[in-house]
């Protein structure tokens, strides 16, 4: 049974359908890489309206097959969810690699915050941002020799692998 198999079964679990629509955008979320934006999914998904993908997108990310990654220029990407817990993700700023992290003191954080504020907590997303081991070896982009490594910005934030 394939990946796709796999996830179109548990949509059909939750008595979802799994139109032809749907089918593509996970197809296309399976082929995208360690991570992705909606618009990647769009390109790939031909034929599929936006909404469709975002909405296909959102189920998919209440189910725990995606979840969110921020990046610190503020976009807004996702990945497979490989590890199905509570987890939140590390991501260089250099490179754009992204770790997952399991380790979360937030809770009671969250506790501590509704108990000052009566709230009602639903929820937390966590991203930590720095500099990844790789990144910090390289000197920053456009200068090299004894002169690395004092200021500068790192280069592009591309996105790296996972």
């Amino acid at each position: 049974m394939t990946e796709l198999d796999v996830v179109a079964e548990r949509l059909e679990m939750r008595g979802l359908r799994v139109t032809p629509a749907r089918r593509a955008v996970l197809a296309a979320v399976l082929e995208a890489g360690p991570h992705f934006t909606v618009d990647d999914v769009c390109q790939r998904a031909r034929g599929v309206g936006r909404a469709t993908a975002f909405r296909t997108m959102r189920l998919l990310q209440h189910l725990n097959v995606l979840c969110r990654v921020l990046l610190d220029d503020g976009s807004l990407h996702y990945r497979l969810n490989r590890t199905h817990g509570h987890h939140h993700h590390l991501v260089c700023t250099g490179c754009g690699h992204v770790e997952v992290f399991t380790n979360c003191g937030v809770p009671a954080l969250a506790e501590e915050v509704a108990r000052r504020t009566d709230y009602e907590i639903e929820g937390h997303w966590l991203e930590v941002y720095g500099r990844c081991r790789a990144c910090r070896s390289r000197p920053p982009a456009g200068q090299a020799g004894p002169a690395a490594g004092r200021g500068g910005v790192a280069g592009g934030r591309g996105i790296g692998g996972t």
